[in-house]
């Protein structure tokens, strides 16, 4: 879309973790978005993830020197890119699925350990009405951790 279609649809946020959770299918302990701060429909998400000792996936990736999965951070980038979408595509409550077709350039930059805000900003690359591309960033502190370009698909749940 050119940026003059998007005029009027504005911005939405904070949306916390009901809203969240009505706009993904994930739960315990696979939803690693908490909340949104902002986002901008057909355009952007600014999502956040708190990162906590109690993460499942922390007593075995490492003891000692605990390091959230970078495949992790890529997924809660994609959840955020999940909830643009199905908010842009007015898809809420619609039951459809957003699935990875695609994941490029991820680059990891620093460890996300126990304790910090992992913020999640992921933007529309190209968007179509069953797939579209996204660019993604996970900061800490401002500083990069981790970086993707990723595309997914819009369908039906299995039967």
């Amino acid at each position: 879309m050119a940026d003059g279609e998007t005029e009027g649809r504005g911005a939405m946020g904070p949306l916390d973790i009901g809203r969240v959770m009505a706009a993904l299918p994930h739960r315990y302990p696979m939803l690693l978005v908490d909340r949104v701060e902002d986002l901008i429909l057909d355009r952007s998400i600014t999502a956040i993830k708190a990162v906590t000792i109690n993460e499942q996936f922390f007593q075995g990736h490492f003891p000692g020197r605990p390091i959230m999965p970078g495949v992790l951070i890529v997924e809660a980038m994609a959840q955020a890119a999940g909830i643009l979408a199905v908010e842009s595509l007015g898809l809420a409550g619609s039951g459809k699925l957003v699935y990875f077709m695609a994941i490029d350039g991820a680059k990891f930059r620093k460890p996300v350990e126990p304790g910090v805000l992992l913020k999640l900003e992921v933007a529309f690359v190209q968007k179509r009405s069953s797939v579209c591309k996204f660019s993604g960033r996970a900061t800490i502190d401002g500083q990069l951790a981790a970086e993707a370009n990723f595309t997914a698909m819009i369908a039906d749940p299995p039967k």
